[in-house]
């Protein structure tokens, strides 16, 4: 049986390699460990900031491994999730269809998105959670024209302890991620590769032979009959320019920014993050609270359940470049100005919930959904390849996204690599053996 090289294990890599099993012997490379939730209360990492211990994003993964944090050259907070199941544990579980970019360029996706719907339990059982406050967030939304929409969530919501925990590892196996495509695969026969970091792919005659990664002290040279990329919008391309393969300069990495005032008893951090979105031009408003800006940002001084806070996730432009060293990442004029308009707006919401815009304070800009450096066009839309890769060499995960969403990407990256899978099993007849 032909040889397939799976480059991660988050929502693109996961996806492939359980498409991909049986057709190909497939072999995943994940760069972190098995991953753990969080495991400290929120309690005793509470007192680390009271205490003054915590004055740096980057002590995070002291505290969580599994969770890493990268600055852009501008200071910009770029949260990424390391082992398996890439970043998709620490995310909210969102199932947001958002293909209207790739439509645009002839790239139909309805039999991937409908076959992820009866893979994965999709759900908005959790309505019946929502607190108080979070009700009167929606009747206000509701009530000025926003057009809120409860947020479907992957998993079995009807088990949800409202504990707050889902971008932290949901301890209680409610919320759905990538580890279970991942379990499958392995169920079927995949291998899985943890503490090993695909370094670049090894290029011979124009063919993509193995991939280089480090697994501990030693490089390896893992050998394939095709490779799919899914490290991520910041290790795909990494990945490729190592190789000696030009990306675009188009990075984006769908800031978030979050709106937040003091409010007593609002036990938001005990509730699910996002339970509903507003969709704006450029931008969605959504209740969440930070970790991130509680922990490290000054402004947050308040104890957790006393905050309410609305979440900006921006559609940023594509303007934007990673290298070995650094991230290149600038907000634009447009960028910021409709970081502006969404932040008025959120004032103006939480103003009709009776909290004066002065006393309203910004947590930090962050970002966790990279993306864009080597993106479709209209002439790959049935191959999903780029000329500039040797024809065995695939990528499925946001670096094929033509533009940011501003919206929870996963599920619109697990349909991209379920196309990829079909196309690469389509070829498995024709591919020489390595």
């Amino acid at each position: 049986m032909k040889k397939a090289i799976v480059v991660g294990s988050g929502a693109g890599g996961a996806t492939a390699a359980r498409e991909l099993q049986g057709k190909f012997e497939v072999t995943i490379l994940e760069a972190g460990r098995r991953f753990r939730p969080f495991s400290l209360s929120l309690k005793t990492a509470a007192k680390f900031k009271k205490a003054g211990l915590l004055f740096s994003e980057k002590e995070i993964p002291f505290l969580f491994p599994a969770m890493r944090i990268q600055k852009t050259a501008e200071k910009m907070v770029l949260v990424k999730g390391i082992g398996t199941g890439g970043t998709t544990p620490l995310a909210t579980g969102n199932a947001l269809r958002q293909d209207h970019d790739l439509i645009k360029l002839g790239i139909h996706l309805d039999r991937e998105f409908e076959e992820l719907h009866r893979d994965i339990p999709v759900s908005t059982a959790h309505q019946k959670l929502w607190r108080e406050t979070t009700r009167r967030l929606f009747r206000i939304c509701a009530e000025i024209g926003l057009d809120p929409r409860p947020t479907p969530k992957m998993g079995d919501y009807e088990r949800c302890r409202s504990c707050g925990r889902c971008i932290l590892g949901c301890p209680h196996g409610v919320k759905w991620d990538s580890r279970q495509f991942l379990e499958d695969a392995l169920a079927k026969g995949a291998r899985l590769n943890t503490s090993c970091r695909a370094r670049r792919i090894s290029i011979k005659n124009g063919r993509a032979v193995g991939v280089l990664a480090d697994t501990g002290w030693r490089r390896q040279l893992f050998a394939a009959d095709v490779i799919i990329l899914a490290a991520g919008g910041l290790g795909t391309p990494l990945i490729l320019q190592d190789s000696g393969i030009a990306c675009e300069p188009g990075l984006f990495v769908d800031p978030v920014l979050c709106v937040a005032a003091e409010w007593p008893g609002a036990s938001q951090n005990q509730e699910m993050p996002m339970p509903f979105v507003v969709q704006r031009d450029g931008y969605i408003l959504s209740p969440y609270f930070d970790p991130l800006s509680y922990f490290f940002n000054r402004k947050w001084k308040q104890p957790p359940q006393n905050i309410l806070s609305l979440m900006i996730k921006l559609a940023d432009a594509s303007a934007g470049s990673v290298s070995k060293n650094k991230v290149n990442k600038v907000l634009t004029a447009e960028d910021n100005k409709k970081l502006a308009e969404a932040a008025a707006l959120c004032a103006d919401i939480l103003g009709r919930m009776g909290i004066e815009k002065e006393k309203t304070f910004l947590g930090t800009v962050n970002a966790g959904h990279p993306g864009g450096m080597l993106p479709l066009t209209s002439a790959e839309a049935a191959t999903f390849h780029s000329p500039r890769l040797p024809d065995n060499l695939y990528i499925a995960d946001a670096t094929l996204l033509p533009h940011s969403l501003g919206n929870p990407p996963i599920l619109t990256i697990m349909a991209l690599a379920k196309r990829v899978s079909k196309i690469c099993a389509e070829l498995a007849t024709d591919l020489p053996s390595s």
